[in-house]
C-alpha cells in the first residue's frame, strides 16, 4: 500500500519543519508527502526543499482558497492509492503509518479517522488545550472516542481516504467552516465504509494560547450551524450543550451579582465540574499546573463554542440572514 500524505499550509513554516521531521522517522516507508502552500506570505519552500534527500516530497504554491480546496489540489496530484490528511500543527509517531497499513489490510476501510493527544514536548497550555479537546467533561469527549455518538466523522487533522473515495466524492465542496464534517457525511451517504483507527494517534498542537484557542473554537461553533444548513438531521442535542452551558454560566454570574439565593445551586454545580476537570486532568497529565490550566481551557472551549454556535444559529436559522 502506497500512501500520499497531504498537508495544507498557511503561514506556518516552523510547524511544517517539525511535522516533516517526524515523518522522516516512520517505520513504514511506502509514502510520498505533498506540501500545499495556500497563498502564504511566510512560505516554507526552503524548509520543504531541505527534506528532499530524506523524503519523497513535493512542494506546491497556489492561490489562497482555504484548507478544503487546497486538499483537493493535493488529491489531484497525489500518486498513492490511499491519501492521508494532516494539519500542519501535528507531530506523527514513528509507527503511525505501520499501524494504519496493518489496520487497513485487516478491516478494509474506505476512509478513517484517528484520535489526537498531547506530546511530552507540548507547553502546559498546549497540554491543557489537548485535554479539553478530548475530555469526557466537555464535548471533546466525543472526538476520536470508541464510544462516539452516531456515525463516526473523521476530522481533517488526522484523516485518511482511498483514491476511490476521492474520485467518487469529488473531495471537499466546502473549503472551511466544517468542511471535514460535511465531507465525512457525504462519504457515508455514498455507501463507503468509514471507521476509527483507535491507535492511529497524532499529537495535535492546536493553539499556543488560550486566546488563539478561543478564536478557533468560536469558529467551530459557527461551523456546526454551517453543517446544519447542509444536513439538518446532523444537528444533535449534544451540539447544544456548550450553548446551554454558556447561558447557564452567564445566568449564574448575574444571579451572584444580584445576590440571589438561587445562585447557590449554580455555584455548587460549577464547583463540581471544576473539581472533576482538575482531578481528571491531574491524573492524566501528572501536573498540577496543567490541571489548573485545563479548567481554564475547558471553560474557554465550552463558552467559545457556545457563543459561536448561538451567533450563527440566530443569524442563519432564526432570522435567516445569509
Amino acid at each position: 500500500m502506497f500512501f500520499s500524505i497531504i498537508i495544507p499550509l498557511y503561514n506556518r513554516p516552523q510547524e511544517i519543519d517539525e511535522l516533516l521531521s517526524t515523518l522522516t522517522q516512520q517505520t513504514y516507508q511506502q509514502f510520498e508527502v505533498l506540501v500545499l502552500e495556500d497563498g502564504s506570505k511566510l512560505d516554507a519552500r526552503a524548509i520543504v526543499e531541505s527534506y528532499q534527500d530524506k523524503l519523497d516530497i513535493s512542494y506546491y504554491f497556489k492561490e489562497n482558497e482555504g484548507q478544503g480546496f487546497t486538499r483537493n489540489y493535493g488529491f489531484a496530484r497525489a500518486k498513492g492509492d490511499y491519501f492521508i490528511v494532516f494539519d500542519s500543527d501535528c507531530l506523527i509517531p514513528p509507527d503511525y503509518l505501520e499501524i494504519v497499513k496493518n489496520y487497513l489490510y485487516e478491516h478494509k476501510l474506505d476512509a478513517y479517522g484517528g484520535p489526537d493527544g498531547a506530546h511530552s514536548s507540548f507547553t502546559p497550555v498546549q497540554k491543557a488545550i489537548s485535554y479539553s479537546m478530548t475530555s469526557p467533561f466537555t464535548t471533546g469527549g466525543i472526538r476520536g472516542n470508541k464510544k462516539h455518538i452516531g456515525q463516526f466523522h473523521p476530522r481533517s487533522f488526522n484523516m485518511g481516504l482511498s483514491r476511490e473515495v476521492w474520485e467518487k466524492s469529488g473531495g471537499f465542496i466546502l473549503t472551511r467552516l466544517g468542511e471535514d464534517i460535511e465531507f465525512s457525511i457525504r462519504v457515508h451517504s455514498l455507501g463507503f465504509k468509514i471507521g476509527l483507527i483507535p491507535d492511529a494517534i497524532v499529537y495535535h498542537k492546536r493553539r499556543t494560547s488560550l486566546m488563539q484557542f478561543y478564536k478557533q473554537i468560536h469558529f467551530f461553533g459557527r461551523a456546526r450551524i454551517n453543517i446544519y444548513k447542509h444536513f439538518p438531521a446532523e444537528l444533535k442535542l449534544v451540539h447544544f450543550f456548550p450553548a446551554v452551558f454558556t447561558v447557564g454560566l452567564i445566568s449564574i454570574i448575574i444571579l451572584n451579582i444580584l445576590g440571589s439565593k438561587i445562585a447557590v445551586i449554580g455555584n455548587v454545580l460549577i464547583a463540581i465540574l471544576v473539581l472533576l476537570i482538575f482531578f481528571h486532568s491531574w491524573t492524566i497529565n501528572k501536573s498540577v499546573k496543567v490541571a489548573f490550566l485545563s479548567i481554564l481551557a475547558a471553560f474557554v472551549q465550552l463558552t467559545a463554542y457556545g457563543l459561536g454556535f448561538m451567533q450563527d444559529y440566530w443569524k442563519r436559522v432564526v432570522i435567516k440572514s445569509s
